[in-house]
């Protein structure tokens, strides 16, 4: 437990899988005095207030109310909507941060919102699991996980104060924290994250739709590698929905690439060269154990 709270009140907008984790996070570890938190959803509000997360509040007005530090936790296409809704009632010098998957996309969705006297730092745990909601939230989701901060180029003293200390928020919840810009961010999630979702998603489908394979049959002799590769096509459709949406031109570069690569290791095993597929797998697993 850190040794003060670093914010005195903390607001999240969204109770999902991360909102609902930062609330345990920051509650078992003293690093914010007060939190509350609101959802769009009624039904996620209600499952909230019954887990005892945090105060919930009526309506994001409320749930921002003299917090000095708001965390946007919502799918990447609400965040401007989200934005909006809670600009007027922001207290000035408020440090206000998001936890969307694309970070391009998150600073046009809500700095256009984001009043002058607030802080605003654009942020992204790599955390998660295949599950969502308010249940499926856990104190140690980000303990050892990166924490990707994006800043903006705002020379403000005031605004590095704030970066640092979102930074040593973060921290206080286990995280490792590593700044980045936003583009690069978006490209190197685009082949670390989101193109592996893509692939699970495509996988799983197309497994369930071959005509001569039952999706019993497929369950039932799942190797290791198919059922841990495959659990993320679980995850919430809407989250990465929006997540390809918005960080297409990434994903698209990255996905012509990967397509590249497959069409060389679809003509080593058309045409029987082994020494391609030999010397290709080698390289990757002398890349992964090191």
């Amino acid at each position: 437990m850190t040794t003060a709270p670093i914010f005195e009140r903390l607001a999240l907008i969204g109770c999902g899988l991360i909102g609902s984790s930062i609330a345990r996070a920051a509650k078992a570890e003293g690093a914010a005095r007060f939190i509350t938190a609101w959802d769009q959803s009624a039904d996620v509000r209600a499952r909230a207030e019954s887990l005892d997360l945090c105060q919930i509040a009526d309506s994001p007005p409320e749930a921002v109310a003299g917090a000095d530090c708001v965390i946007l936790a919502t799918p990447v296409g609400a965040l401007s909507d989200a934005a909006a809704a809670i600009a007027p009632h922001l207290a000035p010098g408020a440090v206000l941060t998001d936890v969307g998957s694309v970070k391009e996309a998150a600073i046009a969705a809500i700095a256009p919102h984001a009043p002058a006297y607030v802080f605003f730092v654009p942020g992204h745990p790599i955390a998660g699991t295949e599950r969502s909601g308010p249940e499926a939230g856990f104190a140690h989701l980000f303990h050892g996980r990166w924490q990707i901060l994006t800043p903006l180029p705002d020379p403000r003293p005031e605004y590095s104060d704030a970066v640092e200390r979102l930074a040593r928020f973060w921290q206080a919840l286990g995280a490792q924290v590593e700044r980045m810009e936003p583009r690069r961010h978006d490209l190197v999630l685009a082949i670390t994250s989101h193109l592996p979702h893509l692939i699970a998603f495509s996988i799983v489908a197309t497994a369930s739709d071959l005509e001569r394979v039952t999706r019993s049959e497929v369950v039932k002799f799942s190797a290791g590698g198919f059922r841990d590769f495959t659990r993320i096509a679980a995850s919430d459709p809407t989250m990465w929905r929006d997540v390809f949406l918005h960080n297409k031109d990434a994903v698209l570069e990255m996905l012509g690439r990967f397509s590249e690569d497959l069409s060389l290791l679809t003509r080593a095993i058309r045409y029987g060269d082994g020494e391609t597929l030999h010397r290709h797998f080698t390289r990757t697993r002398a890349i992964r154990r090191g």
